[in-house]
């Protein structure tokens, strides 16, 4: 069960089992078990490191109703198109926690 809602949410964002592995500093072969359901109980802390990567929480890999097309997020075209023109002007994704930080204190600014 598991393994099956982490196949479908790592194709769903594009990515490879090499490349969920690589970026959760775990090895290929035990993301494809767990895939696979060969390895049906893997431990929280890999769980959690899919999870992140996956950029969903851990409800949406445990639950199978959590992976219906209407729970997913999906972007509009505002957003994307946001994202495009951030890639454009040379900003990358490192540099966006230091805008999201910003933001935050600017939220927190205007409330006050």
């Amino acid at each position: 069960m598991i393994g099956k809602n982490i196949c479908k949410i790592r194709k769903k964002k594009g990515l490879t089992i090499t490349e969920l592995a690589n970026r959760a500093g775990i090895a290929k072969s035990y993301v494809s078990n767990i895939e696979r359901d060969v390895n049906k109980n893997p431990s929280i802390n890999v769980i959690e490191k899919i999870a992140s990567v996956l950029e969903v929480d851990l409800k949406t890999l445990i639950d199978p109703e959590s992976t219906n097309e209407t729970k997913l997020p999906q972007l509009d075209a505002e957003w994307i198109d946001l994202v495009n023109e951030l890639k454009e002007s040379g900003i990358k994704k490192e540099e966006i926690k230091e805008f999201k930080t910003l933001l935050e204190f600017i939220k927190w600014q205007n409330k006050q």
